[in-house]
């Protein structure tokens, strides 16, 4: 057994299934073990696809995704994905292969210092090297996995990968947990639980790493507390429960906000500010702050008090507390949650049919009845990230997937071929807007080769329109921001093989997602959409 043997075998045993990536000569040694070691290689057209994927497997499963390039601009391709995965909190093992050791330091070509370009973006970069390969990956096996989730990278030069092992496959760690938060914290968030009339809970994304995600529907039911969520904790509760109030600080934020202020304590459950800081939103409510981390606000936040340590052990002992009486009305969330709904599918600006196209809005509520309750949804960033975030209604943990904490263009389709890899049980559709698609659609190559049934909707409105109506918001002339040009024309028959359905009305679009969801093959899907409606929402 050589060493990259010796990798793959620790990999299978930690609950890897896949590793994403682009080959070159200095991955062969890695690329043959997987081969014959039964690990599937997902060639992707981007290495930074590949990170992306990695990311959402390391979401979906109890193992951290895997991510592979070359030294060089394969390392720096990666590192979009892997800065993904690092303000996401998801555990992955970005793996660069180098240059023999003797060589490494040296002006080659292609070769940088990995580890000073990955270091700002991972917990940790390790090297690996002869008689240190499996003790390192475990160790990165585990750094990845504790809380706060996150990527590693794992350097390993050609040479050593060839190497006879001199180790045998680690005993593999779990993440390790952090310690419970002490009892005089719990007691006075209970304290300041009893003592609020209008109590709101807004949980955030260091929840989604919840071994049991159901102690946020048991906390808020337990305290009666209505609750928001920020983008990528959207259904760890069932936003059609009684007490959901929506996503915040996304499309019609001012009318989450006029809600939120009339709080007399915002109770941040796994709030992680990298979503949205604080300070945007919350004004002088006081702040009740449970999580894994110390909070990282502005001063002019009003932070009560904070409850730090392992998530799920403080939700399971505030869950225990005696519940008090508050002064909201009983339908109170309900009611604004109607409202909320509302404010964010306003008026056509044409008919459906107009060759302008339709609404966004009208576009994702197509795709939400079209997709069963429990699949799952991967989308990309743009002005239509805002209306989905807002709009879409999210019934359980694992089933909307999206970057809000690194945000980057790109994620959407790699996210949507990850989760159908994770989930192939489940229906998976992408949503992206045609800037994204334009930087992606090599993507749907890989889709295709690994015969996956997968739609991709393409919001097709000839804009950047997330920077278009920043321009408008900030008066700034509207330049530069073109995606398309001249009159919409019919879409090609194909991308790389992937066949292409137009849809310009709701019910086009309706039938174009029945056929694409029941075949054994990826389809895009182009969505002529007005981005009128924008103006409206985004950014209100």
């Amino acid at each position: 057994m050589n060493n990259a043997e010796l990798i793959v075998r620790t990999l299978l045993a930690a609950g890897v299934t896949h590793g994403f990536g682009i080959p070159s000569g200095n991955v062969l040694p890695l690329l043959e073990a997987m081969r014959t070691g039964d690990l599937p290689f997902v060639l992707t057209a981007h290495e930074g696809s590949a990170a992306f994927a990695a990311d959402v497997m390391g979401r979906l499963t109890d193992a951290p995704g895997l991510a592979i390039a070359t030294l060089g601009p394969g390392a720096t391709n990666l590192a979009t994905g892997v800065g993904g995965a690092y303000l996401d909190r998801s555990p992955m093992l970005a793996l660069t292969c180098n240059l023999p050791t003797a060589q490494l330091g040296r002006r080659i070509q292609m070769a940088i210092d990995h580890h000073a370009l990955l270091r700002p973006i991972t917990k940790a970069t390790l090297a690996l090297r002869r008689g240190r390969v499996a003790s390192v990956l475990a160790e990165a096996i585990e750094i990845a996995l504790s809380a706060p989730c996150g990527p590693v990278h794992l350097d390993l030069p050609e040479d050593v990968a060839l190497a006879q092992a001199a180790e045998d496959v680690p005993a593999i760690p779990s993440g390790r947990r952090q310690a419970a938060a002490p009892e005089q914290a719990i007691e006075r968030a209970g304290e300041l639980l009893r003592r609020a009339r209008r109590p709101v809970a807004v949980v955030g994304a260091s929840a989604m790493r919840l071994r049991r995600p159901a102690l946020v529907r048991d906390l808020v039911e337990r305290h009666g507390l209505p609750f928001a969520s920020t983008t990528m904790a959207k259904g760890l509760v069932d936003e059609h429960h009684p007490l959901a109030l929506g996503c915040i600080e996304r499309a019609r934020r001012q009318v989450q906000r006029e809600f939120l202020r009339g709080a007399d304590l915002v109770v941040g459950v796994g709030y992680d500010v990298v979503e949205v800081e604080y300070e945007a939103w919350i004004g002088d409510t006081p702040l009740l702050a449970i999580d894994v981390e110390a909070v990282d606000a502005d001063r002019t936040v009003d932070v009560v008090h904070e409850v730090i340590g392992d998530l799920d052990a403080s939700l399971e002992r505030l869950v225990r507390l005696e519940p008090a009486p508050h002064d909201w009305p009983p339908d109170a969330a309900r009611e604004h949650a109607t409202r909320f709904q509302r404010s964010l599918r306003p008026a056509a600006s044409g008919p459906a049919a107009a060759p302008s196209g339709f609404s966004p809005h009208q576009a994702i509520d197509v795709v939400r009845a079209a997709l069963p309750r429990q699949g799952v949804l991967a989308f990309d960033v743009g002005a239509h990230t805002h209306q989905i975030a807002s709009q879409w209604t999210v019934h359980e943990p694992g089933t909307f997937l999206i970057t809000n904490g690194w945000s980057s263009m790109g994620f959407g389709i790699p996210a949507a071929i990850a989760a159908k890899l994770a989930r192939p049980d489940r229906a998976v559709v992408a949503v992206v807007g045609d800037g994204c698609f334009q930087m992606t659609c090599g993507e749907v190559a890989a889709a295709r080769r690994l015969g996956l049934s997968l739609p991709i909707v393409v919001l097709d409105d000839g804009w950047l329109s997330l920077i278009r109506v920043k321009q408008h918001r900030r008066r700034f002339g509207v330049w530069g921001t073109e995606v398309g040009r001249g009159e919409r024309r019919e879409p090609p028959a194909h991308y790389f093989g992937v066949p292409v359905l137009g849809a310009r009305t709701p019910d086009a679009l309706a039938k174009a997602l029945e056929h694409a969801l029941h075949v054994d093959h990826p389809t895009v899907i182009e969505a002529a959409v007005d981005p009128a409606s924008y103006l409206e929402t985004v950014y209100d």
